[in-house]
Order: C-alpha cells, then structure tokens, then sequence
C-alpha cells in the first residue's frame, strides 16, 4: 500500500506530538519522525509543516547558535498548539476505531 496519501493527512498532528515531547530544529524533528517509524516523510513536507504550523500560531521558535555551522532555528509547542494536538489526536483515534471495525468485519467475512 503507497501511504504517501495517508502520511499527508497526519503529518501536521505527528509534527505536533514530536515537538510536544521536546523543541527541535527542522532536521532534528525530521529524524524523530523517521525513528518513530514515518520512514518515507520528506525533508520538504516536514519543514513545509513546521513553517506553517509557526505561521497558523500552534508553534514558536526561537534561534540557537551552533559552533559547527549555521544557527539552528527551534520550534516548541504552545497552548494553541497543544490545543490543537489534543483535538487531532481525539479525531484519529476515532477515525482509526472505525476504520479498524470496517476491516475486521470485512475480514470476519
């Protein structure tokens, strides 16, 4: 099954649920997400996403100096943001109840 489909429409509350655990930088959050097991997220998607949600106010960032290259821009959640998680995480686990009772009964068949 191609999930790139599916990986678009979860990515925003996924981006949410690693920077809730703690602030990173846009490769930082990248390689969570891959650890996590969301190994086919683009570079592009993740950044896209961090700059949106910034820019929707569920984000902040803030700017840390690096001795080994280019300063590193954080995000961080914040009430807005964690507000917003806790409705997207409400909406699919229900989502994913359902769809889980359509396919065990289609298997049941």
């Amino acid at each position: 099954m191609d999930t790139t489909q599916l990986l678009k429409g979860v990515l925003d509350v996924a981006v949410l649920a690693v920077v809730a655990e703690e602030d990173g930088y846009g490769y930082d959050v990248l390689r969570r997400l891959r650890a996590g097991g969301l190994e086919q997220v683009g570079d592009a998607s993740v950044y896209g996403t961090l700059r949106r949600l910034y820019s929707s106010g569920a984000l902040t960032s803030y700017v840390v100096p690096s001795d080994e290259g280019p300063h590193r821009k954080y995000y961080g959640i914040n009430a807005q943001g964690r507000a917003m998680l806790a409705a997207q995480r409400k909406d699919w686990f229900e989502f994913a109840g359902t769809m889980s009772r359509l396919l065990e009964t289609e298997t049941a068949r």
